[in-house]
């Protein structure tokens, strides 16, 4: 019994499969570690199943030294699109590493394997929060949206120009510390301000020990006022989404 194989449809489809699996482990959520690579593998595999009708239209079989310079190409590809959309999402574990510094709980880290970071309890809790609002809300289906629309503007057998990229990273880390500071931005100034009547205090009465009584103080706002910060979460990480499908498609134009 004879099985047709058709190998252009096979080559399009495994540089398709390439350039998404890259994409998978390096943009969230996808990237959490309690996601097992063997999955990523196989979503990859279904997702370029599911964009081979594109891929393939208009392609022609590669020699072998041509085919795994596209490999080469397409891991780049969407490592490198997967990456911005990292940095972009970024933003809201470094809100929480800012409440944890500012607030007093910056003492209390620890290593979370899931995600990879080492930071105190805000920093997980927002990164956590963050991954589970994606696939609550359906916003990976935004970012995933914005890769396959890549696949229009790069084909499986063209290479991402280097230059987008590069200028993009520039604008999504200014965009991740800008989004940080606005996220935790009300809370800091609350703190601040907090510091600025210890301080006062230490000076009109020396005897009340100002620095002992601001690490108490500091983590009663802190706990106290980090709900206001918490419950806009939903909303930022929607914008976020958005803006990650927009990056990618001005990436890849």
């Amino acid at each position: 019994m004879n099985i047709p194989i058709d190998f252009t449809w096979l080559e399009a489809t495994s540089l398709a499969c390439v350039r998404i699996t890259a994409f998978l482990v390096l943009a969230p959520p996808f990237s959490h570690g309690t996601i097992p690579m063997r999955i990523r593998a196989m979503l990859g595999v279904g997702l370029a199943l599911a964009v081979s009708p594109v891929v393939t239209a208009g392609y022609e079989r590669l020699d072998t030294g041509a085919f795994m310079f596209a490999l080469v190409g397409q891991a780049l590809t969407g490592a490198l699109l997967g990456f911005l959309v990292m940095v972009l999402f970024s933003a809201i574990q470094g809100a929480g590493h800012l409440v944890d510094t500012f607030g007093g709980f910056q003492m209390a880290q620890a290593f979370d394997p899931g995600m990879a970071i080492n930071g105190a309890q805000f920093t997980r809790l927002f990164q956590m929060t963050a991954i589970m609002l994606l696939f609550a809300s359906d916003g990976y289906q935004l970012v995933l949206g914005g890769l396959f629309r890549s696949f229009d503007a790069v084909p499986v057998t063209g290479m991402i120009d280097l230059g987008k990229p590069a200028e993009a990273l520039v604008g999504a880390a200014g965009q991740m510390m800008l989004s940080a500071v606005q996220i935790a931005g009300p809370l800091l100034i609350v703190l601040f301000l907090a510091d600025v009547g210890l301080g006062l205090v230490s000076r009109v009465a020396p005897a009340l020990n100002a620095f002992a009584m601001g690490f108490p103080i500091k983590i009663g706002l802190t706990l106290l006022l980090v709900g206001f910060v918490y419950a806009a979460l939903p909303s930022v990480v929607a914008v976020i989404a958005e803006d990650a499908a927009k990056l990618l498609l001005g990436v890849t134009r």
